[in-house]
């Protein structure tokens, strides 16, 4: 397994995503409150757009979640199921901290 690095960890801030480009894939990467970390891809699979990095930051029923910009569907951080509808998932990524850096292998 082959790890990015995408940033500094203490640049991350919490409740907000960021885009990174990892071996031609659009990753977005989450710090939530606890300091616990996330990714999966940047493409919300209902829109076509390359936009979950920008969205809604959650939890529900104490899953930390994502809800998508453009049409508000929740994906869970974790497992990247969509729990409005659970047919459609996102893929999500192997994230970890590294002498500082946030880094993700895809």
């Amino acid at each position: 397994m082959s790890w990015t690095p995408i940033c500094d960890f203490d640049k991350l801030l919490p409740e907000r995503g960021v885009c990174a480009l990892v071996d031609g894939r659009q990753v977005a990467v989450f710090r939530t409150f606890d300091g616990t970390l996330h990714a999966l891809d940047n493409l919300d699979p209902f829109s076509g757009a390359y936009v979950l990095s920008r969205g809604i930051v959650g939890t529900r029923k104490g899953e930390p979640t994502v809800a998508s910009p453009l049409h508000k569907q929740v994906f869970s951080l974790v497992s990247g199921v969509c729990l409005d509808e659970k047919d459609v998932s996102v893929p999500v990524y192997p994230v970890r901290v590294a002498d500082g850096y946030v880094e993700v292998s895809v």
